[in-house]
């Protein structure tokens, strides 16, 4: 038994150090927190498994180890599958007739969420999305409102100012959610939370419970991400050449960030499949979960 604990978390922690490797493509920047809150969660699930195990009567060999560790891990999947239409569930309550949302780019959950609120709910709204550039998913997000019959339209990223007076709410996505409350989610998240809620308009964060993560930033560089280019800088003479090439999109896209952290001061409320929680909520929540 004790071997087999020992491998896990070696397979446990190399995830969680190839999530901090440099040289990842872009695209994959953004998982970097989703990582290592899937990896805390299962290595959770299985000290406690293996606690309860032992101390149970029925203990017997490792197979009899490794059959109840299958069975629990089952569960745990029917809930985490079915997790996203709680959410979209719980999170319609919100959508009203007549209202108009931002959303931030392409979410899964988000897009479940104004879907069960179109077609199941049979209510009538309006949507922008951002175009989330530098992977422009919110081009993606449009044809799958367009798809489920909501009327929306994509916005330019710098046009979010612009357009807030006329929006009612907004929604965003998380690839984490830390322990004060916070999120981690796809560049651009934190300036469209700071305008909206300079503007009182409220900011609705939606995420599933396994994307609960023990981590708790202070600042923009303090989340498991690489640190882009953009906080540093060449020479003068280097910058500011006018002979060499000009920066294309990919090079633009590599040397920016790909995620930020938005911090709780800036949420109304998130929206998950344990429930609608205050972003004061999210520690007695990850406290449950680790003693769960």
């Amino acid at each position: 038994m004790s071997e087999f604990m020992q491998t896990l978390e070696k397979e446990a922690q190399s995830l969680r150090e190839s999530a901090e490797k440099k040289d990842r493509p872009q695209t994959q920047h953004k998982a970097y927190i989703a990582v290592l809150a899937g990896v805390d969660l299962f290595m959770r699930f299985v000290n406690r498994s293996s606690h309860d195990f032992s101390l149970s009567r029925e203990a017997g060999s490792f197979e009899d180890f490794r059959d109840t560790l299958l069975s629990r891990a089952s569960l745990i999947l029917e809930k985490a599958s079915s997790a996203r239409e709680r959410v979209a569930s719980i999170g319609s309550q919100f959508v009203h007739d007549n209202a108009v949302i931002l959303v931030q780019g392409y979410s899964r959950v988000i897009m479940s969420l104004l879907d069960y609120a179109a077609n199941i709910q049979n209510k009538r709204f309006k949507v922008y999305v951002t175009e989330a550039r530098p992977e422009s998913d919110g081009i993606q997000a449009v044809a799958a409102l367009r798809k489920a019959g909501i009327p929306c339209r994509a916005v330019l990223d710098s046009a979010v100012g612009y357009i807030m007076d006329k929006v009612d709410m907004v929604f965003v996505g998380a690839e984490g959610v830390v322990e004060n409350g916070g999120i981690v989610n796809k560049i651009g998240t934190f300036q469209t939370s700071l305008v909206a809620n300079t503007l009182g308009k409220p900011v609705y964060a939606v995420a599933e419970s396994y994307k609960f993560v023990r981590a708790f930033p202070l600042s923009q560089y303090d989340i498991p991400s690489q640190t882009p280019e953009i906080v540093t800088f060449t020479s003068r003479r280097k910058s500011f050449s006018t002979s060499g090439h000009a920066q294309t999109m990919e090079d633009l896209a590599m040397s920016n960030p790909s995620v930020d952290y938005t911090p709780p001061q800036y949420l109304t409320l998130l929206i998950t499949d344990l429930g609608v929680l205050t972003p004061s909520g999210v520690s007695d929540e990850l406290i449950k979960l680790t003693l769960a």
